[in-house]
């Protein structure tokens, strides 16, 4: 097959395309610094000629909230258009479990938005939901800091390995669609306070963490139920402990 994969520079696409092209398929790492800009149309349609599957892994450059509604509709719009004229026959789309619980935040509502253009398009679909990914603890830790000290919500998290969001990806990229959501997720739940202390601990950070209720995750109130996945998810493979074991340092 010929698999178009937006955003295929980036963390989960690089690592995508790793996995597909050995398995025979041409794979096609569509970013704008390979020339392929879903915001403008450059290089899109050239991009998608002759193309079975699309994989939409690209995120926005910035969160603030028009910016990441305009990025997702727009690049949605274009893109699913170019699939259109293309005659491509499965579009994937990585989201974020909760996507529809967290509709405080304008990250969550952009999401969303981007998924309902996929369903009322008439390309097949598969949407993938993952929980976040261990790589972004950093991040994650760096929003709630206050001076010295960390304040994040007591909410559960069960964060997944990049490794694993990619093994779903090519596996999904390499199946018929499903025409509706499956789930991903890490093997374990934690606190996300308590995941961030011992991230902290573990890097030597000094840094302290505080469960606060009212502290938001990018915009949005958390309950226990709101960043995991009950739905009978895929469950990645790495523990919190044997991905940090072999995470690059930065």
């Amino acid at each position: 097959m010929k698999i178009v994969i937006i955003g295929g520079t980036g963390l989960i696409g690089s690592k995508t395309v790793d996995r597909l092209r050995p398995n025979g398929h041409e794979v096609i790492a569509a970013s704008p610094n390979t020339g392929v800009n879903t915001i403008t149309g450059e290089g899109l349609a050239e991009a998608l000629a002759g193309a079975d599957v699309v994989l939409d892994l690209a995120n926005s450059p910035s969160f603030a909230d028009a910016d990441v509604m305009a990025f997702f509709e727009t690049s949605g719009r274009n893109l699913l258009a170019a699939e259109k004229v293309a005659g491509v026959k499965h579009h994937i789309a990585l989201s974020v479990v909760g996507t529809e619980r967290l509709q405080e935040s304008g990250y969550f509502r952009a999401k969303l938005a981007q998924e309902k253009l996929i369903k009322a398009s008439v390309i097949p679909y598969t949407i993938v939901h993952s929980t976040q990914f261990m790589e972004f603890v950093s991040g994650i830790a760096q929003s709630g800091t206050v001076g010295d000290t960390v304040h994040l919500s007591a909410a559960y998290v069960q964060p997944i390995a990049s490794d694993d969001v990619a093994d779903a990806m090519a596996d999904v990229a390499q199946a018929a669609p499903i025409n509706g959501t499956i789930e991903i997720a890490g093997p374990e739940r934690f606190r996300l306070h308590e995941l961030v202390a011992l991230y902290l601990q573990a890097m030597n950070d000094p840094r302290k963490v505080a469960a606060d209720p009212e502290a938001r995750y990018f915009g949005a109130r958390l309950d226990d139920g709101s960043l995991v996945s009950d739905d009978n998810p895929r469950l990645g493979k790495s523990t919190f402990k044997q991905w940090f074991a072999t995470a690059p340092r930065r």
